[in-house]
């Protein structure tokens, strides 16, 4: 059965998490690692060629438009996994959370077809990455770039990782003790969300009017959007919405 809610939050809230030892085990563990992989998000490494597929628009970026497909691609086995931690009990607690606006995810299509994503739990200032898939070359690596600028533009500052891996470390992930990890928690949690000032600030209000930190961006999207074919998103500064993506990764503060 489903996960209660209100335990699995506070186990975040405490730096713990769940996991199971494989897709058809109906058990569920309590995860508190001796050490934590975290992603800077002033860290985060932006390299030439993935530069070029954010610019170049190759995929279409959303966000909460496919949540359970993508949890339930997240939970698929691969080439590189025969199983994975996300059993149904966990699957389901997360969809359950998405429902009440607490967990996200960011998808990247291509042809209309899903072929990268991840998701994860937002809770104050920080956010809890839970997995990531790809389909496509550099799909997952577009997916985390636009969370990063999403997390930079709401506020946010804790991009918790769970585990170090090469893909990850590639991207600026470092890893940290869990002791120093529950300090970062602790201030994520306890301060006031406010969305970054910066290229927030010019959005005409949008930053705050957008209540929730984790739509900021959707906000910005829409001021570049709805403009009108003169002004497109130069009203904005950028002039696409993989532009301001990179804009948003770029700045320092």
């Amino acid at each position: 059965m489903p996960i209660d809610l209100d335990l699995l939050l506070q186990a975040y809230a405490n730096g713990i998490f769940p996991m199971s030892d494989a897709r058809d085990d109906p058990d569920t563990f309590w995860i508190e690692p001796e050490y934590r992989a975290i992603l800077p998000l002033k860290g985060f490494r932006l390299s030439k060629s993935l530069a070029k597929t954010i610019r170049q628009g190759r995929f279409t970026v959303t966000a909460d438009t496919a949540f359970a497909e993508v949890i339930a691609t997240c939970a698929e086995s691969q080439d590189d996994r025969r199983d994975t931690w996300i059993n149904p009990d966990i699957e389901e607690s997360f969809c359950q959370l998405h429902a009440q606006g607490r967990a996200h995810s960011v998808e990247c299509w291509f042809d209309g077809r899903l072929v990268g994503g991840l998701y994860g739990l937002a809770m104050g200032r920080a956010f809890f990455g839970e997995s990531m898939f790809s389909r496509e070359t550099d799909a997952s690596k577009v997916a985390l770039a636009w969370l990063v600028a999403r997390l930079k533009i709401g506020g946010f500052e804790l991009l918790d990782c769970q585990f170090m891996t090469d893909h990850l470390a590639s991207l600026g992930a470092i890893e940290i003790t869990q002791g120093a990890y529950l300090k970062l928690l602790e201030s994520a949690l306890t301060r006031p969300v406010q969305p970054s000032s910066g290229l927030a600030s010019s959005l005409d209000g949008v930053a705050g009017s957008a209540g929730v930190a984790w739509g900021v961006l959707d906000g910005a999207l829409s001021v570049g959007a709805g403009a009108s074919s003169s002004d497109g998103f130069s009203s904005i500064g950028v002039s696409s919405p993989g532009k301001l993506i990179l804009q948003l990764l770029t700045q320092t503060s």
